[in-house]
């Protein structure tokens, strides 16, 4: 009797676990249908589905909650946690993973992904010319823009903190990070605007005249020095995100180890070195990767303020333009995995500093 009871009860769960996810899976379904193909006003679809999302969100955690409370407590344990993990996994999965792996495979192949031509995309990236400028570029984002904005960002932050007027001080700095990236390149083209033989409406080219010089075509003629005058605006918007964070982590250091400092004889500049870098050393390696791999993918600001030309061009601008103006899936797919694979030990130092602080 005993022993049917035991099968009794593990069908039964069996058909829970079965049923019941795939009645909610069902349910959301035919939803989905419902909105697929009514003819209900488009407001008002849209409040539904919002609505739909919010409750259909819920109602599978819950459900699924459910089935899993009715195991025993051994297996409670063991299967709860993926119950409420495992839906973001599978959705960053497909949202994700997938799409990366796609991506790799396209890589592959040639511009029509028919033709499989293995690491040959691969080597025209490091051998094309507008490629390999596209590469160079990035460096120079990846140098000036991150060494300009720490090293900016760490400074403000140490002077605005010894400032009466710290709190407008920080404001002004931070006050470029409300801006879109788009916004801002439409703000600093006319900065840079230069007008042949007229009046220079540009604000960097009326100054210059201002003061007797000639004003210069910014963006298009220093070439390749015309990519810092794009960094700049990089930095004009990130420095405040880096400053930030400096203040943050340079207030959380015990004032009595500094007073001991000075006490004993060590000046600012040393104090500097020997006692605030090295307590921050933490926060100072994720706010440099971070905006390492913000510069890795830069694209707003080059496309709205050149496009690319005048050797401008990045490896997002390269691939926007291989993958969606030249219809080339495969230089597009390969610079989207080279961009991938620059990114990713960036990430992976963060991570492992993260964790080292007990952050997982």
């Amino acid at each position: 009797m005993e022993l049917q009871a035991r099968k009794g009860n593990a069908l039964r769960l069996l058909l829970i676990s079965v049923l019941v996810p795939a009645l909610n899976i069902a349910i959301h379904w035919c939803i989905f249908l419902f909105f697929r193909d009514s003819d209900l006003p488009s407001v008002l679809k849209a409040v539904l589905a919002v609505a739909w999302g919010a409750f259909g969100i819920y109602s599978i955690y819950y459900t699924l909650n459910w089935v899993v409370e009715q195991y025993p407590d051994q297996w409670k344990r063991r299967i709860l946690p993926f119950v409420f993990v495992g839906p973001a996994v599978v959705l960053l999965g497909w949202l994700l993973v997938f799409p990366t792996l796609r991506t790799l495979y396209l890589s592959f192949f040639d511009a029509s992904s028919v033709n499989f031509v293995g690491f040959a995309n691969y080597l025209a990236v490091f051998t094309d010319r507008l490629l390999v400028m596209a590469l160079r570029n990035n460096l120079l984002w990846v140098f000036f823009g991150t060494l300009a904005c720490v090293s900016l960002g760490l400074l403000i932050a140490i002077l605005a903190d010894r400032s009466s007027f710290e709190k407008l001080a920080k404001g002004l700095i931070f006050m470029p990070m409300a801006i879109s990236f788009v916004a801002a390149g439409v703000i600093w083209k006319f900065i840079y605007y230069y007008q042949p033989g007229q009046e220079q409406i540009g604000l960097l080219n009326a100054i210059v005249v201002k003061f007797g010089g000639e004003p210069q075509a910014w963006l298009s003629m220093i070439q390749p020095w015309n990519n810092l005058f794009l960094i700049a605006i990089l930095i004009w918007m990130q420095t405040g995100f880096a400053m930030v964070i400096f203040s943050a982590a340079i207030k959380s250091i015990p004032e009595d180890m500094l007073e001991a400092a000075r006490m004993d004889g060590a000046g600012e500049v040393r104090i500097f070195f020997k006692i605030m870098i090295p307590y921050i050393a933490g926060t100072l390696l994720s706010v440099t990767t971070t905006i390492i791999v913000f510069t890795l993918k830069i694209f707003d600001v080059v496309m709205i303020m050149t496009g690319g030309q005048y050797e401008t061009d990045v490896v997002a601008t390269q691939f926007y333009r291989q993958l969606f103006m030249y219809q080339n899936a495969g230089y597009g797919s390969t610079l989207a995995i080279v961009l991938l694979i620059a990114v990713i030990p960036v990430i992976v130092i963060n991570l492992r500093q993260f964790r080292r602080e007990g952050g997982f």
